[in-house]
C-alpha cells in the first residue's frame, strides 16, 4: 500500500529528529522519494510542503531541499537564550557545566512528562554567568526517545538551549513562573544566603505531542523579567 503523505512527512521528520539526516543536510528529491515510499510524486510534494511551512526543511529551486540550520520556531513565543540577555546588557558571558548523566527518568519526570517506564533522558545542571556573577541555574532533562543524538552532544563548553533550538522547533511551550527559597545547593550557585527569595521559571517544549525537553531555570536574586510582544 503506498504510502500516505502523512506517512511520508513522518518517517521524514523521524530521520530529521534522530541526526540521520542532519542541518543543512541534502534531501533526496521527490523523485526518489516517491519511489522510495512507493507515492506519487503529488503526495511526497505535499508532505514537503508541509515540513517547509512549519519550518524544519528550506525548499529552494534547483538547488533542492535542505533541513534546516536552525528550525523555525513557532512565532507565538520565541525561546529566550540566557547569553542573549546578559550580552545585551553589554556583560560578559561565561557558561559551565556541573553535572551531566543519562538516567532513566525518574517516576516524577515520567508522570510529568508522560513518558513511558524505561524511557532514557539526558539530565544536565548548568551555570550562566554575566561578568563572573552567578546569573542563572538550570536544571535540564532531554528526552533521548526523541532526541537521541542528545545523549552524546557535547554540553561541556555551551549551553543546551542553544543545541536544542538548532536540532528541533516546538510546537507547544507550557511556562510556570514561581517564588522559591534558595537551598543549600541554590545558595552555593548562586552566591546567596539560604531562604533568600529567587524567582524560579519551568518550562516544557513539546514536538507533535511528545515531550522534548523540561527545564526548571532558577535566576540570580533580584533578577526582573520583562516580556515584549
Amino acid at each position: 500500500m503506498p504510502a500516505t503523505y502523512r506517512d511520508i512527512k513522518t518517517d521524514i521528520l523521524g530521520k530529521i529528529t534522530r541526526g540521520e539526516w542532519k542541518p543543512g543536510s541534502l534531501i533526496p528529491g521527490e523523485l526518489d522519494l516517491a519511489e522510495t515510499y512507493g507515492s506519487a510524486r503529488a503526495t511526497v510534494n505535499r508532505a514537503m510542503r508541509e515540513l517547509a511551512d512549519e519550518g524544519i526543511i528550506e525548499r529552494k529551486r534547483k538547488s533542492g531541499s535542505r533541513v534546516r540550520l536552525t528550525p523555525l520556531r513557532q512565532a507565538r513565543f520565541d525561546i529566550p537564550v540566557v547569553r542573549h540577555e546578559i550580552e545585551e546588557q553589554g556583560r560578559s558571558y561565561r557558561y559551565a557545566l556541573i553535572r551531566s548523566e543519562v538516567i532513566a527518568a525518574p517516576d516524577w519526570l515520567r508522570a510529568r512528562l508522560a513518558l513511558a517506564p524505561g524511557d532514557r533522558v539526558r539530565h544536565l545542571v548548568c551555570l550562566h554567568f554575566g561578568d563572573g556573577t552567578p546569573w542563572q541555574h538550570e536544571d535540564r532533562w532531554i528526552n533521548l526517545t526523541l532526541l537521541p543524538q542528545a545523549e552524546s552532544a557535547d554540553f561541556s563548553a555551551s549551553g543546551p538551549t542553544e543545541w536544542l533550538m538548532s536540532q528541533i522547533p516546538f510546537s507547544s511551550v507550557e511556562i510556570s513562573i514561581a517564588a522559591t527559597a534558595a537551598d543549600e545547593v541554590l545558595a552555593q550557585h548562586l552566591d546567596c544566603a539560604p531562604g533568600d527569595p529567587l524567582l524560579m521559571t519551568e518550562r516544557s517544549t513539546r514536538w507533535n505531542d511528545q515531550t522534548v525537553t523540561y527545564v526548571r531555570l532558577v535566576h540570580r536574586p533580584g533578577h526582573r523579567m520583562t516580556t515584549r510582544y
